[in-house]
């Protein structure tokens, strides 16, 4: 787990309730794998002051968690907060549980066009320090090494949230998380293919090759097309 990555997630903001919006992040971060399965979560205290809520809040929002058993939490000096939640298999969920949302998933299809390659044209245009370079690297080798397709789908995520986190931008690292939250949905609803794999491998490997080498039109244009990929493999699908 890149601690970076998952501050950087947790972190953002989009203004719900307090309690409402901390179970939506917490759980967000862990079906996207920004927490894998295993991991365990930040102190109370810390993780109370990153997400900027009360620890009665932070503690009622893990409950909630712990109820959809998402975490499993151990008392004692040895104690704390993990993980408990396998990775989805794509195909697995299947497309039932979509119904009543296709219209906002297809927004959300057209949002994500907008804010992914701009996040991509901003890492880009950014001078990368040698430890953000060490992170999108990392992520871009976790895709690569995913020993299935629901590691690899979590893989994936963790990857274009990294992107957006190398913005700078708390909003737009929001806005990246609540499209590929939506996305997950999406992906985990149909089968997965190993020549749609190969072919999101090669788009991520030059999306991250402009990034690095400091090409912003390129980072750009190469997300524009990975996204549109994407989108219209699930309004096919999805139909």
């Amino acid at each position: 787990m890149n601690h970076d990555l998952a501050d950087s997630v947790i972190g953002a903001s989009h203004g719900k309730h307090a309690f409402e919006n901390c179970v939506e992040r917490l759980a967000t971060a862990i079906r996207l794998g920004v927490y894998p399965q295993g991991t365990r979560l930040p102190p109370e205290r810390e993780l109370a002051a990153l997400m900027g809520v009360s620890r009665a809040t932070l503690r009622e929002a893990i409950a909630a968690l712990r109820t959809a058993q998402m975490v499993r939490t151990t008392r004692g000096r040895r104690g704390g907060t993990v993980v408990d939640w396998a990775p989805t298999t794509p195909g697995q969920a299947g497309p039932d549980r979509l119904s009543g949302r296709r219209a906002e998933l297809m927004d959300s299809l057209v949002f994500r066009r907008v804010v992914e390659p701009g996040a991509a044209g901003i890492a880009a245009s950014r001078q990368l320090t040698s430890a953000e370079r060490s992170m999108i690297n990392e992520a871009l080798r976790a895709v690569r090494e995913a020993k299935d397709p629901a590691d690899h789908r979590q893989a994936d995520s963790r990857l274009h949230l990294a992107i957006a986190s190398l913005t700078k931008s708390l909003a737009l690292v929001d806005a990246v998380r609540r499209v590929q939250a939506d996305l997950h949905d999406m992906l985990v609803a149909i089968p997965v293919l190993s020549v749609n794999i190969e072919h999101s491998n090669a788009q991520h490997d030059a999306i991250v090759e402009a990034i690095i080498a400091g090409d912003p039109i390129r980072a750009r244009r190469v997300m524009e097309s990975h996204c549109d990929d994407t989108a219209a493999l699930l309004r096919g699908l999805l139909a």
